[in-house]
This record gives structure tokens, C-alpha cells and sequence, in this order.
């Protein structure tokens, strides 16, 4: 009923839970954070944004999806004065129409991270 999904070009998760799961037509991406494939997390808040954004294009792809699947995005920020970075950052990656999304600024995120964003994808 429902598959893991992951990417050999996207960081394995760090818990017990899916990078993504596939039930159906739909597809939950778990929050992703600034970790490259190798686990090394970049440090600035753009290098971080980018390789979010990043590991989410991967995990698509492994699940035969583009960024023009994705419906929903959550982006979580440890700071609400980083917002216009990310959403410049995250405009290169989406094109309109625009999947519906939600920011929300957070105490602090895991390892340390500023950005993660999960979303939700229709196959």
C-alpha cells in the first residue's frame, strides 16, 4: 500500500521515518535539511537553501516526478529575516503555477540546520 521512497543523491534519513513515501498517486517528502549526500551539512543559509531544494529534486526524480508535481511545500526557517533569501532561492526551482505553501518560523531545526522544507507531490 505504500513504498519508500529515496535517492542515492540525497542523504539517507537520520531517524526512523522514509526520505518519502508513495501511497497511491501521492508523494510525502519529508522535511529535508542542508545535507548533501554524504551527510556534511553546507554552512551558509543560501549553500543550505540550495542543497534543500536540491535533495528534494532528487527524491522526485527517484520516484519519476519533477518540481512541476509538487502541490504543497512547507518551508521551516530559524529565523523570519531569512525569508527573502529563501524565497529567492526557491523561485529558481518552482515555476508557476506555484505549489500552495506554508513558512513558518521555528526555534531551531535538526543538526543544526536553518532551512527544511518537506513537500507533497501528485504522480
Amino acid at each position: 500500500m505504500k513504498e519508500a521512497i529515496k535517492s542515492d543523491n540525497a542523504p539517507a534519513a537520520i531517524g526512523p521515518y522514509s526520505p518519502a513515501v508513495k501511497v497511491g498517486n501521492l508523494l510525502f517528502i519529508s522535511g529535508q535539511i542542508g545535507l548533501d549526500k554524504d551527510g556534511n551539512m553546507k554552512e551558509t543559509l543560501e549553500e543550505q537553501t540550495e542543497q534543500v531544494l536540491k535533495n528534494l529534486m532528487e527524491i522526485l526524480k527517484s520516484a519519476g516526478a519533477s518540481e512541476k508535481n509538487v502541490v504543497k511545500t512547507t518551508i521551516y526557517i530559524t529565523d523570519m529575516s531569512h525569508f527573502p533569501i529563501v524565497n529567492e532561492i526557491y523561485a529558481k526551482y518552482f515555476s508557476e503555477p506555484y505549489p500552495a505553501r506554508a513558512t513558518v518560523a521555528v526555534k531551531e531545526l535538526p543538526k543544526g540546520a536553518l532551512v527544511e522544507i518537506e513537500a507533497i507531490a501528485v504522480l
